[in-house]
C-alpha cells in the first residue's frame, strides 16, 4: 500500500515543481518586463495625458516624441560618447583583471591569499563612498570635464568583482597544462597568451558583456566629471529635456526607451556567453 502511494505521488511531484517553477519565471519576468513597457508606452504621451492617464494606453499617439530624439544631433553625439566609454571601461577591465585573475590563481607567492583579500575588499566601496577623495584626484590629475575621467574609475572600481570571477575560472583549469607548458619552454606570460587567453572566452566574454552594461548605465559618476555639454552621455542627455519651470516626461521616457534599446539587444545576443562565463569557473573537474 505504501509503495502505490509513492507511485501515486510520484507524477504529481513532477507536474507540481515544473509548474511552480513557470509561476515563479512568470513573476519574476513580469516585475522586470512591466516597468520596461511602462517606460516605452508613456513615451508616447503627452504630459497631459501622464498625469490623467499614467498606466493605460494613450488616448492620442505622439510619435513626434521619439522622432524629435531621433533627429536631434546631440542624441547620436551623446550615444558616441557613451559607446566610447564603454568600449574603454571593457577593455581596460579585460586587460588588468585577466592579468591580475592569473597571478592569483596560478602563480604561488608568499602573501598572494592577503593581497587577494585586499583587492575583494573594494567590492565594500562602491564609487558613491568614495566620491569626494575621487573627485580631488581626478580633479588633480586634470582629467575633470574629460572621458578619461569616467573610464579609469570605472575600470579601476570593476577590478575587484571582474577578478574574482576571472580567479575562478582560471583555478578551474587543470595544473597539468602549466606542467605540460613548462616542459615545452613556455613563458608564464607565453602559457597565459597562448593557452588561457583561447580557453577563457567565455568568462572573459562575460566580463566584457556586464562591464559595458554597467558602463553605458553609468550616471553618477559622468554628472560627477563632466561639465561640457558635447561630452555628455546617454543618461546625462536625460537633463536637456527639464527647463526650469518643467519638464517634458515624454520625451524623457521616449529618451529612456531609446537609450536602453542597444543593451537589451546586447544582452540577449550575449546571454549565453554570460551563462557560461559565470558558471565555467564554479565547478572543478
Amino acid at each position: 500500500m505504501a509503495a502505490q502511494q509513492i507511485r501515486a505521488s510520484a507524477p504529481a511531484s513532477r507536474t507540481i515543481v515544473p509548474l511552480l517553477q513557470y509561476l515563479i519565471g512568470g513573476f519574476v519576468a513580469l516585475l522586470v518586463l512591466i516597468p520596461l513597457v511602462a517606460t516605452v508606452i508613456n513615451g508616447f504621451k503627452t504630459n497631459a495625458d501622464l498625469l490623467t492617464n499614467p498606466f493605460g494606453l494613450p488616448e492620442r499617439w505622439e510619435f513626434s516624441n521619439y522622432s524629435s530624439v531621433l533627429q536631434n544631433p546631440s542624441f547620436w553625439r551623446q550615444m558616441g560618447n557613451s559607446t566610447l566609454v564603454m568600449l574603454g571601461t571593457a577593455l581596460g577591465v579585460l586587460i588588468v583583471a585577466s592579468m591580475a585573475a592569473f597571478v592569483f590563481a596560478r602563480l604561488q607567492f608568499r602573501g598572494r591569499e592577503i593581497l587577494f583579500n585586499f583587492f575583494t575588499l573594494g567590492l565594500l566601496f562602491p564609487i558613491a563612498v568614495a566620491i569626494l577623495p575621487l573627485y580631488i584626484t581626478l580633479r588633480q590629475a586634470n582629467l575633470v570635464d574629460s572621458l578619461w575621467g569616467i573610464i579609469l574609475p570605472q575600470v579601476a572600481f570593476g577590478l575587484p568583482g571582474n577578478i574574482l570571477i576571472l580567479r575562478g575560472f582560471f583555478a578551474s583549469i587543470p595544473r597539468e597544462l602549466d606542467e605540460a607548458a613548462a616542459i615545452d619552454g613556455c613563458s608564464p606570460v607565453g602559457f597565459f597568451w597562448r593557452v588561457l587567453l583561447p580557453l577563457m572566452r567565455p568568462a572573459l566574454a562575460a566580463v566584457a558583456v556586464l562591464t559595458m552594461v554597467g558602463s553605458w548605465n553609468n550616471f553618477f559618476l559622468p554628472l560627477l566629471v563632466l561639465n561640457s555639454e558635447r561630452l555628455y552621455t546617454l543618461p546625462l542627455g536625460i537633463m536637456q529635456f527639464q527647463g526650469q519651470f518643467g519638464t517634458d516626461w515624454g520625451r524623457v521616457l521616449s529618451f529612456v526607451s531609446l537609450a536602453l534599446v542597444p543593451t537589451i539587444v546586447f544582452y540577449l545576443l550575449a546571454e549565453r556567453q554570460i551563462i557560461a562565463g559565470l558558471t565555467a569557473g564554479a565547478v572543478k573537474g
